[in-house]
């Protein structure tokens, strides 16, 4: 008997060869569509998520940047307030959200270099859940006293909380962050008897500092003039290495005495974990594209904050050296994680 096969056998495989070259095309033709779908599709909404309330400097920087960042990419970047839990709610939402590109956030270093280490709420690894885009901004945070404290530096308003022990409060715009932490530092640092008072972000926390119901408060540098120029308040120190050249009238803390509250603070775009390198290298040009545009750098100095950019590399370098560096402030000052 001959084994070789019949036509019809052979018909019949070569049917299911056709069948089944055509099933792995067909599977294979979304995957083709999804990689050809360039980023950003037109008209598809871009979110910068932010974790604090809106009217505050940083909400006035993502705005700013926002609406530039819609004219470089052609599509429109939106900015969503998800303020409370010092960031905490705002990076989870981020964190959740597709790594796709159409969600990231702008966050202060506090997010990635503090809360880590200073709150028992925070399950994110910051070096692992986020992936670092760009820069954004630098600038200092500085210590402003309301107009009914009689002291115009440093020394002097050592002197008067002394003088009025558990009397007298200072604002944060969150347990955790750098404002809270540099409050910290300056009370063990100056022996001082004082309250601290969090609040969700800038905004809220300039409201109750304006009325008087907190006396002091290490503030944003574009909060602090845009507070100081009510004449409510006085701007008494930056919190910085060396004097802003924005700010060049107000002496560090270190020229005033008190050692330790000098690191200045940035601000950078981070998105959800496992985003396409392509993704992220298209943010990074239109984020750069922008951050450089004379227009964008003026608005930023007006708030003393330089904006800047990075790449995605040397933001993760940064953040890395952030959080080490916070970490031996939060051990030598003996804070341990607290809840809210």
């Amino acid at each position: 008997m001959s084994n070789m096969p019949s036509r019809t056998d052979l018909n019949r495989r070569h049917a299911c060869a056709c069948a089944s070259l055509f099933a792995l095309c067909a599977g294979a033709l979304p995957l083709a569509a999804s990689a050809a779908t360039p980023f950003p599709e037109k008209g598809r909404t871009i979110r910068i998520v932010l974790g604090l309330a809106a009217g505050g400097a940083s909400d006035a920087q993502a705005r700013f940047v926002a609406n530039k960042l819609g004219e470089v990419l052609q599509t429109p970047v939106i900015v969503e307030n998800r303020p409370g839990a010092s960031f905490i709610l705002a990076t989870e939402e981020v964190i959740r959200s597709a790594p796709d590109g159409y969600t990231f956030m702008y966050a202060p270093s506090s997010v990635v270099a503090q809360n880590p280490q200073t709150l028992a709420q925070v399950r994110y690894d910051p070096f692992k859940d986020l992936t670092p885009i760009s820069l954004g901004a630098r600038g200092p945070l500085v210590l402003t006293v309301h107009a009914s404290v009689p002291a115009k530096n440093v020394q002097e308003l050592v002197a008067y909380i002394k003088a009025n022990p558990g009397k007298m409060s200072y604002a944060s715009f969150g347990t955790g962050t750098s404002s809270h932490i540099y409050g910290e530092a300056f009370a063990r640092q100056a022996g001082l008897d004082v309250v601290h008072v969090p609040y969700k972000g800038g905004a809220d926390a300039a409201k109750d500092f304006l009325a008087g119901r907190v006396q002091y408060y290490f503030d944003a540098a574009p909060n602090a003039i845009q507070n100081t120029a009510t004449g409510k308040v006085r701007m008494l120190a930056v919190a910085a290495p060396r004097r802003s050249p924005m700010l060049p009238d107000v002496p560090t803390m270190a020229e005033q005495g008190v050692k330790g509250v000098d690191m200045a603070s940035w601000l950078g775009f981070y998105g959800p974990p496992r985003m396409p390198e392509d993704v992220v290298a298209k943010l990074n040009a239109a984020l750069a594209q922008v951050l450089a545009m004379p227009a964008t750098r003026d608005f930023f100095r007006q708030g003393a904050y330089e904006a800047e950019s990075s790449s995605p590399q040397a933001l993760a370098a940064l953040t890395r050296s952030t959080y080490d560096e916070w970490g031996d402030i939060i051990r030598k000052l003996g804070l341990t994680k607290q809840s809210q």
